[in-house]
């Protein structure tokens, strides 16, 4: 049988925890960083859980993971 594939763009941009979670890296924080304050930049560290309803979409892009 045919394997699926997973979504490319998925699998560089998010990983699935043990438990089944959906994590992500977070936005805004590639340029422009001297007109951010040092608290945004700090809270914007690290993964973010993604919302219930877009990890769903996200777990079908990455079918094996």
């Amino acid at each position: 049988m045919p394997k699926q594939k997973p979504n490319s763009a998925a699998k560089k941009r998010f990983k699935i925890t043990g438990t089944g979670k959906v994590v992500r890296g977070a936005a805004f924080k590639r340029h422009i960083l001297t007109s951010k304050s040092t608290k945004v930049k700090r809270h914007l560290r690290g993964s973010k859980v993604v919302t219930p309803g877009d990890a769903r979409k996200i777990k079908l892009m990455l079918p094996y993971e």
